[in-house]
């Protein structure tokens, strides 16, 4: 017995069209909307103060190495910011000298304290610091949290100075993975960091709101000017400081990110614990 097959053609072959016409329209408009509006808005918020949009924001060391990427920023006029950094706990760090140098190596070798120990000089928009601070961990300055501020803005939105920071903390004297010249290794969770120098300054009443601005993005094997690896969320957290020293009862206004990068920061913080553990 033989079988005959016949192939009938589709009775609706223009319905098909329409539907791959109609399919292929819509993952355009998806592509557009995510890589044109959703992806950006991840990156891009800097709403709350415009003046930092073209702004870098890693640092570099004396020879031009990117060094600590910037990562937590105050407003507030110089008196502001020396008052709610003592307030805070925080020591202005001394200027690197011969016998500032001289200290420092006989805290770390020794093991004796050193509470405002020089830290090296690092570069932001072609100049070094304008303040530094540390708060002292441990019995010598082999380990310190510290933090490098520089004025980038004489008034921002709020019609106050803009300062950027890097903050990160020195678990330790080595040498640098890069030049060989002997440096303080620094701590990979930067983010750590930031938040404890802001919750000190929350603490201690200093702080009226604080907001997030993009810093340099999500960075899982980032590396300083001397080599040391970290990893950042890549935001910026931005305090804007009580004026004249006059502390705050209520608790903090804090101006939220767009819905993206609240997103965003929801998924870096289960990546982040991981790291972390």
């Amino acid at each position: 017995m033989t079988f005959f097959f016949v192939i009938l053609p589709s009775r609706h072959p223009h319905g098909r069209l329409e539907q791959f016409l109609l399919g292929a329209l819509c993952a355009v408009l998806a592509y557009t909307v995510l890589a044109y509006l959703a992806l950006p808005a991840l990156w891009s918020h800097y709403e709350h103060q415009r003046g930092l949009a073209d702004l870098p924001m890693v640092t570099r060391t004396a020879q031009g190495i990117p060094g600590d990427p910037i990562n937590v920023g105050l407003i507030g006029d110089k008196r502001d910011v020396l008052c709610a950094m003592q307030a805070a706990g925080w020591l202005p760090a001394d200027p690197v000298t011969a016998r500032s140098s001289i200290e420092i190596a006989g805290s770390v070798l020794l093991d004796r304290p050193y509470r405002q120990a020089p830290v090296s000089p690092l570069f932001y928009l072609g100049r070094h610091e304008d303040f530094a601070f540390e708060k002292p961990f441990g019995a010598s300055a082999d380990r310190r949290h510290h933090v490098r501020f520089w004025k980038v803005l004489d008034q921002g939105q709020e019609k106050r100075p803009v300062w950027l920071g890097a903050a990160t903390f020195d678990r330790g004297v080595g040498i640098s993975h890069y030049t060989g010249a002997i440096t303080h290794h620094i701590s990979a969770d930067i983010d750590a960091e930031r938040s404890l120098l802001a919750s000190d300054l929350e603490a201690a009443q200093m702080v009226d709101a604080k907001y997030q601005v993009t810093g340099v993005g999500v960075t899982l094997t980032g590396r300083n000017g001397g080599g040391d690896s970290y990893f950042t969320d890549g935001e910026v957290w931005i305090l804007r400081l009580v004026t004249a020293c006059q502390k705050r009862t209520a608790p903090v206004d804090v101006i939220p990110s767009p819905p993206a990068t609240e997103l965003k920061d929801q998924i870096w913080h289960a990546v982040a614990d991981a790291l972390t553990k």
